[in-house]
């Protein structure tokens, strides 16, 4: 990389047309609010960079890959883009084509050459304009440069990512006047430092380079989320991989439906924290403590409503759910929905599920038929169902700009998911988890893990366990928990 030095006056000229007012080009923002340009990254990205927003450039940059950081700095002062010269011996005709032609487009006075080798390719491809080259040794620009500055601001925001080759597109598009964020990854809201940019100046122009940031709808809903700055617990508006939850799993004031209901809300709050610390030694990201709170609790008799389940009001679990809120937890909202349908019990905790750090659960054991009772025996649901649900959670979310929901569906038969290939995992807005929570010996829960993993949708689906203090002969240590594969992304206690 050449370590250019930009001196004051450097390029003007003594005398003639060099000493005329300087110039600057010509930009414009595309038309088009979001654009995404599925182009390969380097030469391509720089071109396509530079089309989206020049329209036209007293001086053109033109430099090899090796030499692309230090010609952006000299393409940011001078107001130019910055194309990146093909290599290959011979050089491939299609990339001096598209090269040609940007620069036949951008009609400059003067191409500047940046890098050993360079030249030569651009003289072919430049046409009649002079070619001019930065003195390597002292590092200054050339004497006769058409005097320049820098075109007014664009007023568009460009997202980039570090899995691609684009500084010459980076520096193209600051060139122009535009604001640059650099994305870890494709997904806005995956990335805190983004989140952050985009929070101190929500964007009205954006061109996304590379076709991983696409499609353009998904890309602006994952904006408007990543703009309004609300983070879940642990950091980031992406779940999964980016934390692990462990949950005091229970309801509260009821001690023996599980360990959630054995204290108070503060003092849940601080054994939730104890048991999640437990896992930050063997935990290769961070640890969060949750509550999954059951909201809608089985029952052995019909009910006034006749489905099997008593549904809590949603103003008697509001100071739980708040409270974890402020101390940084998690809350995962379960249905036991009895002969419920599980959209109509999921409905009625809208105005929780509205809070970013609240996400919904699916308990199929304690889903019956019309004719089935409780405890009689182990209850089962439709994929299609669990689907709806899923489809009326990703358009909450969406609605409300929210970061993704989780969405758990718990298992420890397989006939507890009918159809289980057909579960729909794709909602941006929704990541599904599903969640082993058989009880038992050892040996009895991993041959239970092993069949509930085998039978995800696909791979990609992450898992959750549950441990219980009563039941499992032994309960696992964090230790011995974390040796299942995959690693589970979700550990609950009962």
């Amino acid at each position: 990389m050449i370590p250019l030095v930009l001196l004051a006056g450097c390029t003007a000229g003594p005398t003639g047309p060099d000493r005329a007012a300087p110039s600057a080009a010509e930009v414009a923002a595309p038309s088009a609010a979001l654009t995404v340009l599925d182009v390969g990254d380097g030469g391509d990205a720089a071109i396509a960079t530079s089309a989206a927003l020049f329209r036209s450039a007293p001086v053109v940059v033109v430099a090899g890959h090796p030499d692309a950081a230090g010609a952006g700095a000299v393409a940011e002062r001078l107001g130019a883009p910055l194309l990146l010269a093909p290599s290959g011996t011979p050089v491939p005709p299609p990339a001096t084509d598209a090269l040609r032609r940007e620069l036949t487009r951008l009609s400059p006075r003067a191409v500047l050459a940046v890098g050993a080798g360079v030249r030569p390719v651009a003289e072919s491809t430049a046409g009649d304009v002079p070619v001019l080259t930065v003195d390597t040794a002292t590092a200054e620009l050339p004497g006769g440069l058409p005097r320049t500055d820098p075109p007014a601001p664009v007023g568009v925001t460009v997202l980039v990512t570090a899995t691609r080759d684009d500084a010459a597109a980076a520096a193209t598009a600051r060139a122009a006047g535009a604001r640059v964020i650099g994305v870890r990854g494709a997904d806005p809201r995956a990335d805190p430092a983004a989140i952050e940019a985009l929070r101190g100046a929500p964007p009205t122009a954006v061109l996304a380079v590379g076709g991983d940031f696409g499609p353009a709808d998904r890309l602006r809903a994952r904006l408007d989320v990543a703009s309004r700055g609300v983070e879940l617990p642990g950091g980031g508006q992406v779940l999964f991989p980016g934390r692990r939850l462990v949950c005091l799993y229970g309801h509260p004031g009821a001690p023996a439906l599980g360990v959630l209901g054995e204290q108070g809300v503060d003092a849940a709050v601080a054994r939730a924290r104890e048991v999640a610390a437990g896992y930050e030694p063997v935990s290769d990201v961070p640890v969060v403590p949750a509550f999954e709170i059951i909201a809608t609790v089985a029952q052995a008799a019909p009910g006034p409503d006749g489905d099997y389940s008593g549904e809590a009001a949603v103003e008697s679990l509001r100071p739980w759910v708040e409270a974890a809120g402020r101390a940084g937890l998690y809350v995962v909202l379960d249905l036991q929905p009895g002969r419920a349908e599980l959209l109509d019990q999921a409905k009625r905790y809208a105005p929780l599920l509205e809070l970013p750090h609240v996400g919904l659960a699916v308990d199929p054991e304690w889903k019956l038929g019309p004719d089935q009772v409780p405890l009689e025996r182990i209850g089962g649901v439709d994929a299609a169902e669990i689907n709806e649900t899923a489809a009326w959670l990703a358009a909450l979310t969406a609605r409300n700009a929210l970061p993704q929901k989780l969405l758990v569906v718990h298992q420890f038969q397989l006939s507890m998911i009918r159809d289980e290939r057909s579960l729909v995992t794709t909602h941006d807005e929704v990541a599904v988890l599903i969640h082993m929570d058989g009880q038992g010996t050892t040996g009895q829960k991993t041959a239970t893990w092993d069949a509930v993993v085998a039978a995800r949708p696909h791979e990609g689906v992450p898992m959750g366990w549950k441990n219980f203090y009563d039941e499992d002969r032994p309960m696992l240590s964090p230790e011995q928990t974390m040796r299942y594969r995959p690693a589970p992304a979700m550990i609950s206690y009962q």
